[in-house]
């Protein structure tokens, strides 16, 4: 007899928020993201594009994970709305940096210990706006 999984996949509704562990799982996701980006040798590039204290970048990721992983809409309730890649059009981003940024996100991940099968979902899911704000800045800078 097959058995229904009445569980919500990962993104649907607030599936993913509720998976990652709500906001003080989110919380602890972005630090430990920020806490290997400033750690580890790949990321010191992308490291270099923000300000020193890192305090509102966090914060801000925070809020935008929020809402993108279907759970409160913090970002635009915080700071208004917000076209991810337009806001990232200023800086000059390549593949290696965007893989830099996923590969924080993956280190934070794993150090969290979260399943695997949703740390390939997140990091399936993250590269599509990865990749995206990685086109807009290309194209803006070639312009």
């Amino acid at each position: 007899m097959n058995l229904i999984n009445l569980e919500t996949p990962y993104g649907l509704r607030d599936a993913t928020y509720q998976a990652v562990g709500k906001e003080p799982g989110l919380i602890k996701l972005v630090d430990h993201f920020y806490d290997a980006m400033e750690r580890l040798p790949q990321a010191e590039k992308i490291r270099a594009m923000h300000r020193q204290d890192l305090t509102p970048s966090r914060q801000k990721l925070v809020a935008f994970l929020s809402g993108w992983m279907g759970g409160p809409v913090l970002y635009a309730e915080r700071y208004g709305h917000i076209n991810i890649p337009q806001a990232h059009a200023h800086i000059l981003i390549d593949e290696a940096d965007r893989d830099a940024w996923l590969g924080c996100m993956l280190v934070a991940l794993k150090e969290l210990d979260y399943p695997a099968d949703f740390i390939e979902y997140l990091m399936q899911q993250l590269f599509r706006p990865a990749e995206r704000i990685r086109q807009v800045s290309q194209a803006a800078h070639l312009a």
